[in-house]
């Protein structure tokens, strides 16, 4: 995004639009395995591993659904999005939580690009 920019190949909206929401959809996808298929947490493609997930259960649990703005950080980030469908959090405040913490990840990556 930040190499697109840039090279100014297209709008920084647009940047900003489709980073934000390619990231949610992703997000949204670990909410579902969480959510639907947890059960096969043990294969080798499942995407976030048990201590991970452990690790991100305790901090959803001692801060709650606001720890979702986090969610852009890397190695934490996909265990608290899995960890938010499996607690069954509901869809609406997930999206909430989880688009304003993406989406100011890029707006400010985007502000601090020349």
């Amino acid at each position: 995004m930040v190499a697109a920019a840039l090279a100014g190949e297209t709008s920084r909206t647009a940047l900003f639009l489709a980073a934000t929401a390619g990231n949610v959809l992703g997000a949204v996808v670990n909410f579902a395995l969480g959510r639907f298929l947890i059960r096969f947490e043990h294969r080798r493609w499942f995407p976030v591993s048990p201590p991970a997930r452990q690790r991100a259960e305790a901090l959803f649990q001692r801060y709650g659904r606001p720890v979702l703005l986090f969610s852009w950080l890397p190695v934490i980030g996909d265990p608290l999005t899995l960890v938010a469908g499996l607690l069954r959090t509901p869809l609406t405040p997930f999206l909430v939580f989880v688009t304003i913490g993406k989406a100011a990840r890029y707006a400010a990556l985007l502000w601090l690009t020349p």
